[in-house]
């Protein structure tokens, strides 16, 4: 009956390590996954941010497109009178 006693008292030391030694593992486990979960976070946040940014320059580019357009436009316009008016005086 003691080796009996002794005997589950060993187990139950034992167990008792290995679940601390567990309870070590869960925690560090649990706190990489705090500290992994804190950097996507920051990660996300700064990606919207850069979303925003490249928003905002395809914008201005729309904008910058258009307005050369219209210099093109009005250069051609210019080119066209510039043309008409040598025509006509070279015709004259």
């Amino acid at each position: 009956m003691k080796k009996l006693a002794t005997l589950a008292g060993i187990l139950s030391l034992a167990a008792l390590m290995a679940a601390c030694s567990s309870t070590a593992s869960i925690e560090g486990s649990t706190q990489k996954a705090e500290s992994d979960a804190s950097r996507a976070q920051a990660a996300a946040t700064s990606a919207e941010g850069a979303a925003q940014q490249a928003l905002a320059a395809s914008q201005k580019a729309d904008q910058e497109a258009a307005s050369a357009q219209d210099s093109v436009r009005r250069a051609n316009d210019a080119v066209a009178r510039l043309e008409a008016a040598f025509s006509t005086s070279v015709t004259k």
